[in-house]
């Protein structure tokens, strides 16, 4: 099964200067774990994660005023569609998180996160099983 197959293609976008308040309200609206920050006058495509704003909150941020660009991972490990989800299981454990950014021809075409991954391979592998427990 491929990247393609689990993905999320439906990705939140946010800006450099939104706060993390607003990035935490729209994740949460859309029950996502993960907005794409895209900072076209910097550092390009990031990542923030939930992780990320919760990390703020614990050392006593303010979320209202700490903006997006300050937490955001820049140093992003990209997807892309044609690989295998062995291929991104391996770069998330490698790498020690749980989204990765798809990209395709050089602009973002969705996320896949470790549930996606999973949601993907539970039916998959009872399938498998199914297929070789004798009659």
């Amino acid at each position: 099964m491929l990247v393609r197959d689990a993905m999320t293609t439906v990705v939140l976008t946010i800006g450099p200067a939104h706060t993390l308040r607003q990035a935490a309200t729209l994740m949460s609206a859309r029950r996502v774990g993960a907005a794409v920050v895209l900072d076209p006058d910097g550092t390009g495509i990031g990542i923030l994660t939930e992780r990320d704003v919760l990390n703020s909150l614990g050392l006593g941020q303010d979320p209202d005023s700490e903006r997006a660009h300050a937490h955001t991972t820049t140093d992003v490990v990209f997807a892309d569609p044609s690989w295998t989800l062995e291929d991104a299981a391996h770069a998330m454990t490698h790498g020690g998180f749980r989204h990765l950014i798809v990209l395709e021809r050089g602009e973002p075409a969705g996320i896949v996160s470790v549930r996606d991954i999973i949601r993907c391979w539970v039916p998959a592998r009872r399938r498998a099983a199914a297929q070789h427990t004798p009659a």
